[in-house]
């Protein structure tokens, strides 16, 4: 779900922190991409024309792993080295989110089959969409592809945007790649999105800077975590009533989430007690702002601030030549592709990855950015706003790559439910 409403609030509070690459200039980066979510992706994007998921002979789904071989051919061509991270045990408080999410997928499911009988194919394709569940024989194909093709794979003890994270802060990898803007949350110096579109969306990849972000917020660390559960995170519903601008403004007029859930409580309080003493004994209408009586921020924060993490100086990324005959095997033995693309795909990996590449201008410097530090930060009262004295990261510059040919055309192209053609 990623954090409600943040990607608004950087644009408009801190614009400076977001910059956009054409990806063909990101070449010589290794980026640590959030696999998990991209498993979703896939499963969603990668259909045939009629918005069936593709699959083999034996009816076996394969857009996650079409998904994976060419996108990750594709990121590989462009001189970026990408390592995945897939998600491992969810914390403990997120089971209430993923229950609600199972819920809302089995309402999806009655919906779809309602709309096959009275609803448009639009109506039915939306819903089916809803309906997709990343399961564990996905991300066991997902990684046994990744290692034929030479990809590093990190299984991570927790949460994969938090191993992302974690090898971005200790230099194992220049960003984090996910979608999920809880990746910043959880202290990724550089966030990469939509490394992992399709071509033909012709979306430029997002680099969001979280020196860049907090300077722009006038926040610490420790703020910026309070905000974005206010706004809404994995592990907490987010309060009714409030929005990405009122929490910004609370955030700020309080100087953290402890005094604003104190303040919100003590009105919340005041409203039941003049609504007690109402003598007309009307039923009010519902609204306003409603503080939930089991909301453990505290135990959210921690997930943020010290997650269940490999530390990244035990993490060792090294990428290998592809296994051609392992990915004819798998790819086209086991799972119906066409033999000739994957070999021709295989080939192209594997001469981008053993290929030395032109070293960056920016790698012959060594810059280190100053850590936000909380105590730069002054505390702020309700009427007063203090100044944030954390320093100003390294800036990237960018430029502008000619357009790319088009190496996907087969994906895109509408192929039969019961033969895959890659």
């Amino acid at each position: 779900m990623g954090i409600k409403g943040l990607t608004a609030l950087i644009s408009e509070h801190a614009p400076k922190a977001i910059i956009e690459h054409d990806i063909k200039t990101l070449f010589g980066r290794k980026v640590a991409i959030d696999a998990s979510m991209s498993i979703y992706q896939f499963l969603i994007a990668v259909r045939q024309k009629d918005g069936e998921l593709l699959t083999n002979d034996a009816g076996e789904t394969t857009s996650h792993l079409m998904g994976f071989f060419y996108r990750t051919i594709r990121i590989a061509e462009n001189g970026i080295k990408p390592a995945y991270v897939f998600d491992g045990r969810p914390p403990e408080l997120k089971a209430g989110v993923l229950s609600k999410r199972l819920e809302r997928r089995e309402e999806a499911k009655a919906e779809g089959e309602e709309a096959k009988e009275t609803g448009t194919a639009e109506d039915v394709e939306r819903f089916t969409r809803r309906t997709v569940k990343v399961t564990r024989e996905h991300n066991e194909e997902c990684q046994k592809l990744l290692r034929l093709m030479g990809i590093p794979v990190v299984i991570a003890p927790s949460e994969a945007e938090a191993q992302c994270a974690e090898l971005a802060r200790g230099g194992k990898v220049y960003a984090a790649g996910s979608e999920d803007m809880d990746t910043l949350t959880f202290n990724t110096p550089i966030l990469f999105r939509h490394l992992t579109f399709s071509e033909a969306k012709k979306a430029p990849i997002s680099e969001i800077q979280l020196q860049k972000v907090l300077e722009g917020l006038q926040m610490s660390m420790s703020e910026f975590i309070d905000l974005c559960i206010l706004l809404g995170c994995d592990y907490l519903e987010p309060i009714r009533g409030i929005g990405p601008k009122n929490a910004l403004k609370l955030i700020r007029e309080f100087g953290g989430l402890k005094g604003v859930v104190e303040h919100l409580r003590e009105k919340q309080a005041e409203k039941e007690e003049k609504a007690a003493d109402a003598e007309d004994g009307t039923k009010k209408k519902k609204g306003g702002v409603h503080v939930p009586e089991d909301w453990p921020w505290e135990e959210a924060k921690k997930l943020f601030e010290s997650p269940d993490v490999i530390p990244a100086s035990e993490v060792e990324l090294e990428w290998k030549d592809p296994d051609i005959e392992g990915l004819v095997q798998f790819l086209v033995t086991e799972k119906g592709f066409n033999e000739d693309r994957v070999r021709k795909g295989a080939e192209k990996l594997q001469k981008c990855l053993s290929s030395k590449q032109q070293g960056r201008l920016d790698g012959f410097f060594t810059v280190k950015p100053k850590e936000a530090d909380d105590k730069q930060v002054k505390g702020r009262g309700k009427s007063s706003k203090a100044q944030s004295k954390i320093t100003e990261g390294k800036g990237k510059t960018s430029k502008t790559g000619t357009k790319r040919k088009a190496e996907e055309k087969a994906e895109s192209s509408g192929s039969k439910k019961t033969k895959n053609r890659k």
